[in-house]
């Protein structure tokens, strides 16, 4: 059996961070390990506080997963601070951890501040040069890029530049844009890959992008291409959105219980960059 390690905060709602993301490995048959970056307090309607783990206890929960379980692929979500962005880095480097998928949880559904200011130039220069994939959504592409993401056209722009900033790939996230198709755009150096698929009226969203950086990273771990894992995790996401619970007054969590392909659909759109 393969292993995953997802790197991230903990949601005591139960439908982000490291529980959508252990849930999420279980789903796709890899073991799941972890090392908790923060404690939040939310649950759907927000996040009321949160409580960020020492440095060194991070590193040592990833030290401790690496030197026994052999993670084939890891991720990382809230990471909360600056000292714990480097820290995770350096961890990750030390460990020599591949198949590294970076989602740069700055911002939580309900509007939430998950990440301090200072990080985020500290992402770009600790933490983007050492990931197989990066996954912000359009607010974050623009954080992390300095430019304005409002269109497929920002989108093409804002992969190419984090992949240039030094990313091995880039998928820009495209939840956000208006219309009745959701676009997503994999740029992995060389080609530029679309999906759009039909947006589905839900308020059942929170937790979507941890849960689909973690499908992708245990698509890695089971080996698949970039390109087919991205695939796969994508098509699963919309239908755990599809099938969510209706739980809680907020946004409410996908349902991490249904299964996923085992195969990619056939080719989505694709040109060179």
């Amino acid at each position: 059996m393969k292993v995953a390690l997802t790197i991230a905060g903990s949601d005591s709602g139960g439908g982000a961070g490291i529980q959508a993301d252990l849930k999420t490995f279980h789903a796709f048959g890899v073991f799941g390990t972890s090392a908790i970056t923060a404690i939040t307090v939310q649950n759907t309607l927000g996040v009321a506080a949160f409580h960020a783990v020492p440095p060194d206890i991070v590193r040592g929960q990833i030290h401790a997963v690496a030197g026994d379980l052999a993670p084939a692929a890891c991720k990382s979500g809230m990471l909360a601070s600056r000292e714990l962005v480097e820290t995770v880095a350096e961890a990750i480097r030390a460990e020599r951890l591949g198949n590294y998928v970076l989602d740069p949880v700055m911002v939580a559904t309900s509007g939430d501040r998950l990440l301090a200011g200072d990080a985020e130039a500290s992402i770009l220069e600790h933490l983007l040069p050492l990931c197989a994939l990066v996954t912000p959504n359009l607010h974050e592409a623009g954080i992390l890029t300095g430019r304005s993401v409002r269109d497929e056209a920002g989108m093409r722009a804002a992969a190419a530049a984090l992949v240039r900033a030094g990313a091995g790939a880039a998928l820009v996230k495209g939840g956000h844009l208006e219309g009745d198709a959701v676009v997503n755009l994999l740029f992995d150096g060389d080609r530029f890959t679309a999906w759009r698929t039909r947006r589905i009226d839900s308020r059942s969203t929170h937790g979507t992008g941890c849960t689909l950086s973690a499908a992708i990273t245990a698509g890695l771990a089971l080996g698949r291409p970039l390109a087919d894992a991205t695939d796969i995790a994508l098509e699963w996401v919309h239908r755990a959105i599809e099938a969510a619970p209706g739980l809680g007054a907020g946004h409410g969590p996908l349902n991490h219980l249904i299964a996923p392909r085992s195969q990619p659909r056939p080719p989505a759109t694709s040109a060179a960059g």
